[in-house]
């Protein structure tokens, strides 16, 4: 009882909340629980589907721009896509291809051989494999590859594990020599494709 009456008697001072209220803010329930017992449902979509929306019909010229290069002969055709790309200043584009793959040559394998001496006597860009190295010298190959690439530590070292690989491509025939000459000199084996 005295306990009560001292705190009646004395004041203590308001709290925030007792000074500025209740939060003023409400709370609405946007979400509505679906009924377990409804189907979900399926939409259909149209046989040609398009998510960027309808597009206009092409205009007359676009037609009988296709209509000419329909009408056009093969070797001609041939000639449209390189044409445009230069035209509309695209770069060009690579081929990738993998080693141990081979698509098939459309004339044979005579063809096919006789393609490959046209590429090698015009070739001028070369890519530098690393075949093999020697376990002791690991460390010293993955320094040199990161001193002639532009990788980091851990790239460099996962490149130098998964030997036989392509370390550099496209340098000229002087760079490409130093490149195996220093390779070689700290126990790695290199070659020039």
């Amino acid at each position: 009882m005295k306990l009560i009456s001292f705190l009646r008697t004395t004041r203590i001072p308001p709290t925030l909340l007792e000074k500025v209220g209740l939060p003023q803010c409400r709370f609405i329930q946007t979400y509505v629980p679906r009924d377990p017992k409804d189907k979900p449902k399926r939409y259909r979509y149209p046989a040609s589907y398009d998510p960027y929306g309808p597009r206009p019909p092409p205009s007359d010229k676009i037609i009988q721009l296709a209509e000419r290069m329909a009408a056009l002969p093969p070797e001609e055709l041939a000639q449209i896509g390189p044409t445009l790309r230069d035209k509309l200043q695209h770069p060009k584009m690579q081929r990738i291809e993998s080693e141990g793959t081979d698509l098939g040559s459309p004339g044979g394998a005579s063809a096919g051989s006789a393609k490959v001496e046209e590429k090698k006597a015009e070739k001028t860009a070369f890519d530098v494999k690393l075949e093999k190295f020697d376990a002791a010298s690991k460390i010293k190959v993955i320094k040199e590859v990161r001193a002639f690439t532009s990788l980091g530590l851990k790239e460099a070292k996962e490149l130098v594990e998964k030997a036989p690989v392509i370390m550099k491509q496209g340098v000229t025939k002087e760079e490409a020599d130093s490149i195996i000459e220093k390779l070689k000199a700290i126990g790695g084996v290199a070659v020039m494709e």
